[in-house]
């Protein structure tokens, strides 16, 4: 089974049909995710409990598929997905929120075997306190039945050099986070970027990095640090004529947060 085929399970016969008996059958006992600062390692010791949890906060919470990216070559068995997941806190009555994310997924064989994401459950918190839901994009049209168009270095070259530059990000096209619908982005000063994972499909370019910067402002109530702060993030970019078009990021805000508001 491909690597396309077995994340179609995984959204569609485990996530958004909540059936864990379903995961046991394609995603290995060793499954792990990355997720910000946290992994969740062993199927049914931590990852299962933990995205369990997600469903009882939300019962009838789903998830929107934006875009597919499968890998190819020595990255056939990546697929980067960009997606969206919503629902109402509590269930039904409850504050309703939609919040994007951006995840890698691994398979070996007939098997997922591990996944990086990052997921904006700042936007996610931001929309419950207000009462107020954010607009779920479009889904794609027929994100399954996507083919890899074989890797392109140099676009992987654009993308790691893209991403040593400051955030706010300069591209209008690249959707970072909620930018675009709260006006207020991250500032933040890149200084050194760790590329963890990066794959390409003609002229769309996956990646999980680590950045290293300074931070200095755009997160409510969080005044600027003077030190070197981690940012990690996950986005999907398309390039033309040798710079970043369009795409989009998620970052670990919530981990940022965390971490700046422990003094």
């Amino acid at each position: 089974m491909s690597a396309v085929a077995l994340t179609r399970r995984w959204v569609v016969d485990y996530f958004n049909s909540q059936s864990d008996e379903a995961a046991r059958e394609f995603i290995w006992s060793e499954y792990a995710l990355e997720i910000g600062d946290y992994r969740f390692e062993g199927r049914d010791t931590q990852w299962l409990p933990a995205v369990r949890q997600q469903f009882e906060q939300f019962p009838g919470m789903g998830m929107t598929v934006h875009q597919v990216l499968p890998g190819s070559g020595d990255k056939a068995d990546r697929v980067a997905v960009w997606f969206s997941e919503h629902g109402a806190a509590g269930g039904p009555g409850g504050k309703a929120a939609a919040w994007s994310g951006v995840a890698i997924y691994r398979a070996r064989g007939n098997k997922l075997v591990g996944c990086c994401a990052q997921e904006d459950y700042f936007t996610r918190s931001r929309q419950l306190r207000a009462g107020s839901t954010d607009p779920v994009d479009p889904p794609a049209a027929a994100p399954w039945d996507t083919l890899p168009q074989g890797a392109n270095p140099a676009a992987e070259a654009v993308v790691r050099q893209w991403l040593t530059g400051a955030w706010p990000a300069t591209v209008i096209e690249v959707r970072v986070d909620d930018d675009h619908l709260t006006g207020q982005p991250l500032q933040f000063a890149v200084e050194s970027v760790e590329v963890v994972d990066i794959f390409s499909s003609g002229d769309d370019v996956a990646f999980h990095a680590r950045q290293r910067g300074r931070y200095l402002g755009g997160l409510p109530g969080v005044p600027a640090r003077d030190r070197l702060e981690l940012l990690n993030c996950n986005g999907i970019l398309r390039v033309g004529e040798g710079s970043v078009r369009a795409g989009r990021v998620i970052r670990d805000r919530g981990g940022l947060r965390a971490r700046l508001q422990k003094d």
